[in-house]
């Protein structure tokens, strides 16, 4: 067979395998539209209700995605496949209202990202100059959802997020765990032209080994958030920002001088969703609590002999000066399953003894891929 002969078929086959892709694409969508008419009709079952977040329902939704990483046998990871699903979630919520959620700004910020991979492009994310603006928006209902960092898997505890719930009273309906890669920006791209760099306090933390090795005398400017340190570096050949990729693209700081420069490759930030109610069971949750305990011998002993009883994981626990008298502690406590599983009931029944106060702070799918 000539080349001639052979190009000729694989072109007549290129152009098969097009249309069948073609017609696989006309399946999707219209199956993607027969979804969002049923969602719609979900959304007419349960009546007029007042706003786009009485539509939303957290423990449905990790279901579905648990079922789609269930079925996934390639040769798309489970990542993708989460991210598209979730994309079409968001699409048919958005058909009642778009959920409004605030995260702690500006655009361009890792919670921003969080809040993109939790509740999908439908949804209108806020920006807020603090995380303590975020709580305060949610209690007051201008923003229907918060998403705040809680943790690092380097760094530790956010202490402020922590801090917020011991007045606060908004529950955690969610989380989601972000991949964070740290790059290093700036306006001229050349790493020996940098005098100054601007980024947040927990960046500069998560990238100090790197820093010693490759800028030891370099000026550190702490700032509000990554993307105010890609905002303010914009503006000189001279200073540079710590950032993620999408806070660079924002604010036109294109010349990547490094990628990744955070010391753990793995690093990896923990951000709670803030709302004003506990959602149902989706069989896979994490509850979270606060406990203040009594001045006593064994105090914290007697308060987690119960969940170790019952059988109950104890997934974290950190404890903060409690700001109501000196020297009083409380306990922010992690724990496997939800308030109405009977083991934690039963645990909880039997913690009131040991315990000064019990603060329910929510129970939540268990993060989602």
């Amino acid at each position: 067979m000539s080349n001639d002969e052979g190009n000729s078929t694989a072109a007549m086959d290129l152009a098969e395998v097009r249309t069948r892709i073609d017609g696989i694409d006309r399946n999707i969508q219209t199956l993607i539209a027969e979804r969002a008419r049923w969602a719609h009709q979900v959304g007419l079952a349960k009546g007029p209700l007042a706003a786009a977040v009485d539509y939303y329902r957290p423990e449905r939704e990790a279901q579905v995605l648990r079922m789609v990483v269930d079925r996934n046998e390639g040769p798309l990871s489970d990542e993708v496949l989460v991210h598209v699903f979730r994309e079409i979630m968001s699409a048919c919520l958005a058909q009642q209202e778009p959920l409004k959620i605030g995260y702690l700004g500006p655009e361009g910020t890792f919670s921003q990202q969080a809040v993109l991979k939790h509740f999908g492009r439908s949804a209108h994310g806020q920006p807020m100059a603090s995380i303590e603006e975020v709580f305060q928006e949610v209690e007051n209902g201008n923003a229907d959802f918060g998403v705040v960092p809680v943790e690092n898997s380097g760094e530790g505890t956010i202490q402020v997020t922590l801090d917020m719930f011991l007045t606060s009273g908004l529950k955690i309906c969610g989380e989601v765990e972000l991949r964070v890669h740290q790059y290093l920006f700036s306006r001229s791209g050349r790493i020996e032209d940098i005098e100054r760099i601007y980024s947040h306090p927990q960046s500069f933390a998560q990238t100090q080994t790197w820093l010693r090795g490759n800028l030891p005398n370099v000026e550190k400017i702490a700032v509000s958030s990554n993307a105010e340190g890609a905002r303010r570096a914009r503006n000189a050949d001279d200073a540079a920002a710590i950032a993620g990729e999408s806070a660079g693209l924002v604010y036109g700081l294109k010349k990547v001088i490094m990628r990744p420069i955070q010391d753990d490759a793995d690093n990896t930030t923990r951000f709670l969703v803030l709302g004003r109610q506990i959602f149902p069971p989706s069989g896979h949750d994490r509850t979270s609590i606060l406990v203040f305990i009594k001045d006593q011998p064994g105090a914290l002993f007697n308060v987690l002999s119960p969940f170790a009883k019952h059988g109950i994981t104890m997934n974290r626990i950190e404890s903060r000066p409690s700001h109501q008298a000196k020297w009083e502690y409380a306990f922010f406590i992690d724990l496997a399953g939800h308030v109405e599983d009977a083991p934690m009931k039963e645990a909880f029944t039997e913690l009131v003894e040991f315990a000064a106060q019990i603060k329910i702070l929510g129970s939540y799918p268990v993060a989602v891929p």
